[in-house]
């Protein structure tokens, strides 16, 4: 892999606060997504006391190219788990979660009643906290994304990964139009629902296909759009094609400003839930 330009390079920031943050997630148990994808911002948003959590197991059942989560055999569902993030929520004096899973297309509804009830739990024992969460596809159930938009979450991502063009190449088991139809079907059920979606450059993708993936995403009533740099976890990842300069990822924010989505984040190091307060604000 190429070397990464300056403009890549993470800093460190107060490792008193990760330590703590991290004792907090061992003590009940907890895995994050920050943590499992090998997020490079996880030493900067732990720092300041913010995760996204990942819920039903560190194991996915998908074989997604870009993505460091394991696709090993999957865990059980620990019936315990949304209590556990409830009362971690409530150690760390959060004001804004993210939720999201790794793909369960062992179970029948695809895990949507374990966020339903993560969400939940988190309301009871912290009701001012904002929920955002990031779902898998539910393999296209409109029931099983039904049971997660009842539980009402403030914002509700789901995130497109890459162009269409790639799909095949970057997520074999997932589908371009099945994306874009969950979001807007989360739209159609809760019109009040913030909806977001994400993407990567630096995959192979051209001008005109970011275009028009822009314009699906608007099509489709989605809310928030996140544009991040890819930065493949390993050699035998899907290779990188090449590093987007910042002056690129302004023009994709400004582009995507004027066709009306209502919050916007482009930049090398922006990732889905990276200052998803902020966004969602």
């Amino acid at each position: 892999m190429e070397r990464k330009p300056s403009w890549l390079k993470v800093k460190l920031t107060d490792t008193g606060k990760y330590n703590s943050v991290m004792k907090i997630l061992e003590r009940h148990k907890l895995e994050t997504v920050c943590s499992g994808a090998n997020c490079p911002n996880r030493i900067h948003c732990y720092s300041q006391k913010t995760a996204a959590f990942l819920i039903m197991g560190p194991n996915c059942t998908r074989h997604c190219r870009f993505c460091n989560i394991k696709a090993d055999p999957v865990r059980s569902i620990d019936s315990q788990e949304p209590e556990r993030v409830a009362e971690a929520i409530m150690e760390m004096s959060l004001d804004y979660v993210v939720i999201t899973s790794v793909s369960r297309d062992d179970l029948e509804d695809g895990g949507a009643g374990m966020f339903a009830r993560t969400i939940d739990s988190i309301r009871k024992k912290n009701p001012a906290v904002k929920v955002e969460v990031l779902i898998p596809d539910f393999q296209g159930n409109p029931i099983a994304l039904g049971t997660v938009i009842d539980s009402k979450p403030d914002v509700l991502n789901h995130n497109v990964e890459t162009v269409e063009r790639l799909y095949k190449d970057v997520r074999p088991e997932a589908d371009y139009s099945r994306s874009l139809q969950v979001l807007k079907t989360a739209k159609n059920l809760a019109p009040e629902t913030v909806t977001k979606s994400g993407f990567m450059l630096g995959l192979g993708e051209k001008e005109e296909e970011v275009d028009r993936l822009l314009e699906d995403l608007r099509r489709h009533d989605v809310d928030l759009v996140t544009i991040g740099q890819y930065l493949p976890p390993s050699k035998d990842h899907y290779p990188l094609a090449g590093y987007i300069e910042p002056g690129v990822f302004e023009k994709w924010r400004i582009k995507a400003e004027k066709m009306g989505f209502k919050g916007v984040q482009s930049g090398p190091m922006v990732r889905s839930s990276y200052h998803a307060k902020e966004l969602s604000c």
